[in-house]
């Protein structure tokens, strides 16, 4: 079984993230001829003398009239090597909110810097964005390096700027690659470009292929929501399902069950296919227990050796998404995990500055795409990580009670330090 690997990519607008996308799907062959000879009479109709690959991912008819992707499309792909989920985000400063969105599960993302122009404002502000996300590897694609005659300097200093502001961010040195690229003619995308002679690095698909696949959270302490109960009266079985979000779980670890506190031991990890040896991160998977405890939707298993905190006072960091603003002393409704609980909202402190990537002084208000920490206090206690440390544990949402949307993405703690 071929593993998988998310990824999202972002940049500045007109950086070519779309045709960037575009020519992996087409080198990849993992497009249909109907929808290449859509894509080749959408260019005829443009004037264009070759085809342009960006409206294999630029679905909507609206996107495709502007010449702009104004949402998150997802894209699925595979080669022989690997199965691949890809999410291309807006670069409009006013679509921060869609890059959260897309980054949100990511385990690499693809950052694309014009060659001709380098690391700019948008740049510093998606990086800033990904480095709160704790997406655990980055790809620094310099595009277009056709229109900069191939030239190896301007892949150095652009990539010694990226990595100082990387560093800045809090990435490691080795999980940040820098890769020349021209999206339009193919130049080290899926094949590697002879017009680029002095690169002796991995082109942007072989590294896709290579990079490993296994997140922070498959090393970190076993943490399981649980969705929901299952009993069969007459074998008397008892099971609680859900998916294995950090760790893994094995029978005869001792566990603990949050909020309530209750401890036992794991006799047994069912799938539908039989019983496991154990599960890791991201498994789905029913957890049998040694007693007949007290435990439904919204709780969580976790290992009693370090179990997650469970509080009501939340110190978050926000992304607000919604076009209503966010004031003090609103009562909303929290998602995290399995459970729901009412919420009301605390003060609202700094707010993080994606222009300059620093934190400003507490607005009165958050606004649409703003970044901000925030205290909140939940009715029920919930079982919490911090989101540097676990994100499946350490996220949440904030939910508008009478409409039922979005309102919020929450990150509890402070995901990114910034140097003062």
């Amino acid at each position: 079984m071929r593993d998988l690997l998310r990824f999202a990519t972002a940049g500045s607008v007109d950086d070519g993230k779309s045709t960037l996308v575009g020519r992996l799907l087409y080198d990849t062959k993992s497009v249909l001829a109907d929808q290449i000879e859509a894509v080749h009479r959408a260019s005829v109709d443009r004037g264009l003398s070759t085809p342009d690959l960006s409206l294999l991912v630029d679905g909507l008819r609206a996107e495709r009239e502007q010449g702009i992707t104004i949402d998150v499309a997802y894209r699925y792909f595979s080669t022989p090597t690997r199965e691949f989920v890809l999410a291309d985000t807006p670069g409009h400063v006013q679509y921060t909110r869609n890059t959260v969105t897309g980054a949100s599960t990511a385990e690499l993302a693809v950052l694309l810097v014009d060659a001709r122009h380098g690391v700019v404002e948008q740049t510093r502000r998606h990086a800033a964005v990904l480095a709160l996300l704790h997406v655990p590897r980055l790809v620094l694609a310099i595009n277009k390096i056709d229109l900069v005659d191939h030239d190896e300097g301007v892949l150095t200093a652009i990539g010694k700027d990226f990595a100082e502001l990387a560093l800045s961010l809090g990435f490691d040195e080795d999980a940040v690659v820098t890769i020349p690229v021209s999206a339009l003619v193919g130049d080290n995308v899926v094949d590697r470009s002879a017009r680029t002679p002095w690169y002796e690095g991995p082109t942007l698909l072989g590294h896709l292929e290579a990079v490993p696949v296994t997140p922070p959270e498959a090393d970190a302490p076993f943490r399981m929501p649980v969705q929901c109960v299952l009993r069969e009266p007459r074998t008397d079985y008892r099971g609680y399902a859900g998916q294995v979000a950090s760790g893994t779980v094995r029978p005869g670890d001792e566990v603990v069950v949050l909020p309530g506190g209750t401890r036992t031991t794991v006799v047994g990890v069912d799938t539908a296919d039989g019983p496991l040896d154990g599960a890791c991160a991201g498994r789905s998977v029913t957890v049998r227990l040694a007693d007949d405890i007290d435990l439904s939707r919204g709780d969580v298993l976790a290992t009693a050796d370090v179990p997650p905190r469970v509080t009501n006072e939340l110190d978050a960091t926000l992304c607000w998404l919604s076009d209503k603003p966010l004031r003090p002393g609103a009562r909303l409704l929290l998602k995290h995990g399995a459970r729901t609980t009412q919420v009301i909202v605390g003060a609202l402190g700094e707010r993080l500055d994606t222009d300059t990537v620093s934190y400003v002084d507490a607005p009165e208000t958050l606004r649409i795409n703003d970044i901000a920490r925030v205290s909140l206090r939940t009715a029920d206690p919930l079982p919490v990580d911090d989101y540097a440390d676990i994100r499946a544990t350490g996220s949440f949402l904030l939910i508008d009670p009478p409409t039922g949307n979005t309102l919020a993405a929450g990150l509890v703690g402070t995901p990114l330090s910034l140097p003062s």
